[in-house]
């Protein structure tokens, strides 16, 4: 078998066919958008190239087949315990090959000064790309990882092991919100101090400062957390602008400062699967009138939610949910709603969610490997 690195172009779209090459007689995975997966190794694009680097590459059989793929980042803006990362990986169900793929990595990383590897993650946000699925091989929602069930023997024969868990869980819309919600939402309700509202797009840049003062609060106390700057926040909110549905993305307010948001979105990825990767001027079009003017997106996705600590416990959850309940529902637009990145770390949210009645559908692993194998595993910390 050998290894090749990704050095031309012609690589590079050898690196997204490998995937789609692996994937074609699997009826459950949606192809993602080719430039969402070249944005994250485009070092005009991905801010994190300012401070560190990235390496594909991929893997063919004697016969000249290319049978799998791999990357290493290392980022250096929150690499304080020299960890770097490994992340899409696709390869055929055997060990040896699987071995190479990741043993790259890891001499690259360890050239490099790093002292372990965590993956399958990305080389960017934790909101994609993130963990292996090893529950719930159903449809994945957009930016999210899938995969076939023997990767996860891949990932533990190696010797990775589990530093922690992402559940994925489902919300359908048509059930009321349980009693405790309401009854924490009714007392919010009867303090004029209280309001709710969902975004407005004619005022983009009032709500983009709400979810930026909301979102450094609330995770601020968080393990490994960066604040982000306001020309970040309106980065993103420029982003999902095209996408966004107004009347699903909620904020909070405490005498009319912002103190919670709960941010979905439609679940793009009903759409994606249907452009085979493509966005050209063409598939934009689609895509848009898929997403507008069809019923083909019965389905939204949980992208964040927050209550700045000091209102964390007083109801404010109950509250936001139970009015976006009053809004979302007369829509008759969405039928479930699936809340991604729940942290095993983070018992709190678990909390939240599984109150609200929902179902776990997925569980994927965010794996450790320590180079020095004599040191003791320690998994990610309870916050």
């Amino acid at each position: 078998m050998q290894i090749i690195a990704v050095t031309t172009p012609q690589l590079a779209k050898r690196f997204l066919q490998v995937a789609v090459d692996l994937y074609k007689n699997d009826p459950v995975w949606v192809r993602p958008w080719d430039h969402d997966i070249e944005a994250v190794f485009d070092e005009h694009k991905n801010k994190l190239f300012r401070n560190g680097t990235a390496m594909r590459w991929l893997l063919k059989n004697e016969q000249g087949q290319f049978i799998g793929r791999v990357a290493a980042f290392i980022n250096n803006n929150t690499n304080k315990d020299a960890t770097g990362g490994m992340g899409f990986f696709d390869c055929i169900n055997d060990q040896a090959a699987a071995n190479l793929l990741f043993d790259t990595c890891k001499n690259w990383l360890q050239e490099s000064g790093m002292k372990a590897m965590e993956g399958p993650i990305n080389f960017g946000d934790r909101d994609k790309w993130w963990g292996l699925l090893v529950d719930g091989f159903v449809h994945p929602t957009y930016g999210m990882n899938y995969n076939p069930p023997y990767y996860k023997t891949l990932f533990e024969n190696y010797g990775f092991c589990n530093y922690f868990e992402q559940y994925v869980y489902r919300y359908i819309v048509a059930q009321p919100v349980p009693d405790k919600f309401g009854e924490k939402a009714e007392r919010i309700a009867k303090d004029p101090k209280y309001r709710f509202d969902h975004l407005h797009k004619n005022d983009l840049d009032k709500y983009t400062a709400y979810f930026h003062e909301v979102y450094n609060a609330a995770w601020g106390k968080h393990i490994g957390f960066k604040p982000i700057k306001l020309e970040q926040a309106q980065k993103i909110m420029q982003t999902i602008k095209p996408i966004m549905d107004p009347k699903i993305i909620w904020f909070g307010f405490y005498e009319d400062r912002p103190i919670a948001f709960f941010i979905m979105l439609p679940e793009l990825n009903q759409v994606v699967k249907k452009l085979n990767g493509q966005f050209s001027w063409y598939h934009k079009l689609k895509f848009m009138y898929l997403l507008k003017m069809t019923r083909s997106v019965n389905k939204m996705y949980g992208v964040i939610f927050g209550v700045v600590p000091e209102f964390q416990g007083k109801g404010v959850e109950g509250g936001i949910i139970k009015a976006a309940e009053k809004v979302v529902q007369p829509l008759n637009k969405y039928d479930e709603l699936q809340m991604n990145w729940i942290g095993s770390f983070n018992p709190k949210m678990i909390n939240i969610v599984e109150s609200l009645q929902t179902e776990k559908v997925k569980t994927l692993v965010t794996y450790r490997y320590l180079f020095d194998r004599t040191l003791p595993f320690q998994p990610h910390p309870i916050i």
